[in-house]
């Protein structure tokens, strides 16, 4: 019960992974490595061991999930990790009938195989891998961890889309995502978790939520992964008639909307080109003018949801930072804070450049952090109950 867990973090382009042992109570990492632009030319695996040194590392084209995972699996099994006695795996979206972590039985999985329209971006690969990793570990128990579980808490209101029941009545209603991120947020801030919290996970997937007693309220994302604040590709929220005016026009038919949404738009359609912070960072300080104002429309759409979460919490003790452009990009966050104000939340300018830990000055009303997202630890912690159930 207490042996090594494998935990599986699969994305559209890339694959995270995990070894971790129970230790004193706690999930301690043993060897944590990231397989990264899976299908492009330009792939890479890395391998970091406990104490976050590099072991491995390797560029090399990966062209599918499946052979990224041996291929991880292989350099894990050379440092003596053969078998897991568990495996988690992060899914994306269960669809309305899977909304609690559980074991992957076979009818969970035909359950998973009929909802992938609910996130054909994300279900898939993960059901490739699924399927891979009971092969290659077929005597070792698999488990499904999803990223709505965390918002089942959010009320109706915030809920419920204003379209006619008998769509609600076959799921379609406010899901939320990157759920275990924030799970992992509340986890590292307990016992002391603040009543009125709002997090924001920004990376090429972004998206905030509003905890109350660190539990759901609200949340960005809804139905799927594409909406909420504009992302690296994603379009986030948008009007519509957009939508349905590029049908009538011709422009698109649903496959290619559902490119457009996905992977053409957002972050890299207005700078021209492309969805890197960094590079959209360096490139407006230069002047350029697509890539301040993809930034600036990013920003903006931050600070206005932290805004409206303010409404909805009645104020804002904590406000957390987390994801790769949360916890890396200063600029981002002082842009953020800088139009939050009148909340009564003031950035420190030397502790934001640190990029570590509270960032807030001490006269701001609420503190501002920055808290790195534990989204593998989170998912073998569940693992590791479930397991024992």
């Amino acid at each position: 019960m207490n042996g090594p867990l494998l935990v599986i973090n699969s994305g559209s382009s890339s694959l995270k992974f995990g070894v971790y042992a129970h230790r004193e109570g706690h999930e301690a990492v043993l060897f944590k490595g990231a397989v990264r632009h899976i299908g492009g030319e330009r792939g890479s695996l890395s391998l970091q061991d406990a104490h976050g040194q590099k072991v491995f590392e390797k560029s090399a084209p990966y062209p599918t999930q499946r052979e990224a995972f041996d291929r991880a699996m292989d350099r894990l099994e050379s440092l003596g990790h053969t078998s897991p006695v568990a495996i988690g795996h992060r899914v994306v979206h269960g669809g309305p009938h899977l909304r609690e972590h559980r074991a992957l039985t076979d009818e969970v999985l035909h359950t998973l195989e009929a909802t992938t329209h609910f996130a054909p971006l994300h279900v898939p690969p993960a059901l490739e891998l699924i399927r891979h990793a009971r092969e290659r570990y077929p005597s070792v128990p698999q488990f499904a961890c999803f990223d709505t579980v965390f918002h089942r808490t959010l009320p109706e209101d915030a809920a419920v889309f204003p379209v006619p029941r008998q769509y609600r009545d076959q799921g379609v209603e406010r899901y939320g995502f990157h759920g275990l991120s924030y799970e992992s947020i509340v986890e590292r801030l307990k016992p002391r978790v603040p009543e009125r919290t709002v997090v924001a996970h920004l990376g090429s997937g972004a998206s905030l939520a509003a905890l109350r007693h660190g539990l759901s309220v609200d949340t960005t994302m809804g139905f799927t992964p594409t909406g909420g604040i504009p992302m690296g590709t994603r379009t986030g929220d948008i009007d519509p008639g957009v939508l349905l005016w590029l049908l009538r026009q011709g422009h698109a038919d649903a496959e290619g909307l559902e490119s457009l949404v996905n992977h053409d738009s957002g972050l890299k359609a207005l700078s021209g080109g492309t969805s890197d912070m960094s590079e959209l960072t360096r490139a407006a300080g230069f002047g350029d003018a697509p890539a301040a104002l993809a930034l600036s429309v990013f920003v903006r759409s931050i600070a206005k949801t932290i805004g409206a979460y303010a409404a909805v919490l009645g104020g804002i003790d904590l406000l957390v930072f987390t994801g790769g452009i949360g916890e890396n990009s200063p600029i981002v966050r002082q842009r953020v804070c800088a139009m939050l104000g009148h909340l009564g939340l003031v950035l420190d300018d030397a502790r934001n450049r640190d990029g570590q830990g509270i960032i807030s000055a001490p006269g701001s009303r609420g503190t501002i952090q920055i808290l790195p997202s534990e989204e593998e630890e989170q998912i073998a912690r569940h693992t590791r109950r479930l397991m024992r159930a």
